[in-house]
């Protein structure tokens, strides 16, 4: 028996950050560059899902959903499979998030900013460096970074990337990002850093597998499962892809070959003096073309 469980799979990370407000409070001032009177001290929780002014608009539901007394709302999603559509799926939750805040006949002034913190399991930016692991987009001016349209907030942050020694601003991004890389089936001790911090410490203090009940126990099953199912299919479906596309370009090299062969050997059959309509019938090719 582990010691401990994976607290990224979705009944863990809910656990932990779903039901612990102070756990919650230190993970999102740790994972968004809030400063100031931005800083958020309290929270409430509010329904993870996303419901549609109307009925035929998208229905959608977050890991975490939560809002500070100033009425800031935070989504918080954990992605263990990394797909193309996922930064659409979460611009369309944080822009959902956004419009419903209003009713009818209340002014655009009523609306309050909107945070989406995604963490994934995955590498997401693989052509910038290996170890810029947090990503924050903001709607800006074209030519003038500076010039913000405040609203929308949205930060991804790439586990694969971290490591301990990878250089944060904040330690305690540092021990937030050490607890999902580390803590996991395969731990037998904790790092010592996590257990000498309060909020960490009862943090992987959740983790322990002994803590689960069973219907927890038989939840985080079920989402490793799924989790194991969605990527081999993934995996299966790049495989094909892969497979057809260099079949098709086999295909298409082939194809080319033979035609420059056809026009070589009509060059030769028009040197021996062989006439165009034969030469034509034989090997496809006009004699203009050759």
């Amino acid at each position: 028996m582990s010691r401990y469980v994976d607290p990224r799979y979705d009944t863990t990370f809910k656990k932990v950050f779903g039901e612990h407000s102070d756990l919650l409070i230190s993970f999102i001032n740790a994972m968004l560059p809030l400063e100031g009177d931005e800083i958020v001290q309290e929270i409430e929780y509010l329904s993870p899902e996303l419901m549609p002014p109307l009925p035929d608009i998208k229905y959608s539901v977050v890991d975490v959903r939560c809002k500070d007394k100033r009425g800031h709302q935070f989504l918080v999603e954990m992605q263990m499979v990394w797909t193309e559509d996922f930064k659409s799926r979460v611009l369309f939750n944080a822009s959902k998030a956004y419009v419903t805040q209003l009713h009818k006949g209340e002014d655009y002034e009523l609306l309050e900013p909107v945070y989406s913190l995604n963490i994934v399991n995955d590498t997401v930016e693989s052509e910038l460096p290996k170890d810029q692991f947090y990503h924050y987009y903001q709607m800006v001016h074209a030519c003038d970074s500076n010039n913000i349209i405040k609203g929308l907030h949205i930060a991804f942050i790439e586990l694969p990337k971290f490591n301990p020694q990878t250089p944060v601003e904040k330690e305690m991004q540092r021990l937030w990002l050490r607890f999902l890389t580390e803590i996991n089936e395969y731990t037998r001790k904790a790092p010592e850093e996590l257990l000498a911090n309060p909020l960490t410490n009862k943090a992987v203090e959740l983790m322990e597998e002994w803590g689960m009940t069973d219907v927890e126990r038989c939840l985080y099953e079920r989402n490793i499962d799924s989790v194991r199912i969605e990527n081999a299919i993934i995996r299966g479906t790049k495989r094909h892809a892969m497979e057809k596309g260099m079949k098709k370009g086999l295909e298409k090299g082939l194809e080319k070959g033979r035609a420059e062969a056809n026009k070589e050997n009509a060059q030769k059959m028009l040197a021996a003096g062989i006439d165009k309509k034969t030469i034509l019938e034989i090997t496809g090719v006009e004699i203009d073309e050759a």
